[in-house]
């Protein structure tokens, strides 16, 4: 999350305001009770998913793999890449990288090319941007674009001759989300609505990709539905009944509908993501801006969990590959619920 005050990442514990509050909602919006949900189209403060089972109590199927993040991972964030900065050679690589998963699986270019070049400040930058059509003659007019960025900041502090910023939880983890996401929906074609899956650079400028993509986006008159962004996957929070959180959590109710998709309360609400409003400091705020959709964040960086942000310790050695995939495994039905519902069901709360 490029645009978080670095000044807050060194603190040990935040101060975590209070959990919202919770009161009974009408049950006419209860879209999926038969799983135990209340889901409604109030603010967040005022719904309840408490009866939400916690996701480490519940069975995903494990289409991902450890092993297969790893892979990605390790080639994403080593040190031959010399941390994925945006203009160098490094990160030219990596999207060789993704764009070659694409091929391999399937995944076509949304442009003529994959590669969409946009002005860097005077660098050259590459979005990497895949998509899968839908199998609906209809809802594929539909989309749903699923994001995380690439690129990294180059080079950090020196910890000893160390001083390339690796990158691996920042956002190799994302990274490689994104690519077994499109790998999976690639092979099992469950998707009703086409889904883009998009790959960032120079988020570290200052979220300058995406705004670029939601901006070129927008001259197609494109029809997105939601936006989802993957940022800092790599390592699990403690004593959270939850996996993930949500920026902009109150704003919408895609942690409800998403959860009730998964069977399981995977997304949950951060307060510190809200004190320090994350939501426009991800890649996910451009497609807000540009579409006026729910666009957010998930991530499991809360402050607390990883002392490497930005600094060269930000290593491969350093992540949960395990964790990773179950997390993208607790993704896949929570995805396939928004690509093939019959409404869009996921709102916006003005």
């Amino acid at each position: 999350m490029n645009k978080i005050i670095l000044g807050l990442i060194s603190l040990t514990v935040l101060s975590c305001g209070s959990t919202p509050e919770v009161r009974q909602v009408d049950a006419a919006a209860a879209a999926n009770a038969s799983k135990g949900y209340v889901v409604s189209n109030e603010p967040a403060e005022s719904i309840t998913t408490s009866a939400a089972p916690n996701p480490n109590a519940v069975t995903f199927k494990k289409n991902v793999s450890a092993s297969a993040i790893k892979k990605h991972i390790e080639f994403l964030a080593s040190d031959a890449l010399a941390g994925r900065k945006t203009g160098a050679e490094g990160i030219d690589e990596a999207a060789n990288y993704i764009i070659k998963e694409f091929q391999q699986a399937g995944v076509k270019p949304y442009f003529t090319s994959y590669r969409d070049k946009f002005d860097a400040k005077g660098l050259d930058g590459y979005n990497v941007v895949g998509m899968l059509e839908g199998t609906d003659a209809e809802l594929k007019n539909e989309f749903i674009v699923i994001g995380a960025h690439y690129d990294h900041i180059g080079t950090a502090d020196a910890v000893g001759a160390d001083t390339i910023a690796n990158g691996a939880n920042d956002n190799a983890s994302g990274t490689s989300a994104v690519i077994e996401l499109a790998k999976y929906f690639a092979h099992s074609k469950t998707n009703k609505r086409s889904i883009i899956f998009a790959l960032f650079s120079a988020e570290e400028m200052g979220l300058l990709g995406s705004a670029h993509l939601a901006e070129r986006l927008k001259t197609t008159n494109i029809n997105p539905y939601v936006m989802f962004n993957i940022e800092m996957i790599g390592v699990p929070m403690t004593d959270k009944d939850y996996s993930l959180y949500l920026t902009g959590y109150e704003q919408s109710n895609m942690a409800q509908k998403f959860n009730a998709y998964a069977g399981a309360k995977v997304m949950g609400f951060l307060p510190q993501a809200k004190q320090y409003n994350l939501f426009k400091r991800s890649d996910n705020y451009a497609f807000y801006e540009q579409f006026k959709i729910p666009a957010q964040t998930v991530s499991t960086f809360d402050f607390t969990n990883f002392d490497h942000y930005h600094k060269v310790g930000d290593e491969a050695a350093a992540m949960n590959f395990e964790h990773v995939a179950n997390i993208v495994n607790q993704l896949i039905p929570g995805v396939e619920g928004m690509a093939n519902s019959a409404s869009q069901e996921i709102i916006w709360y003005e």
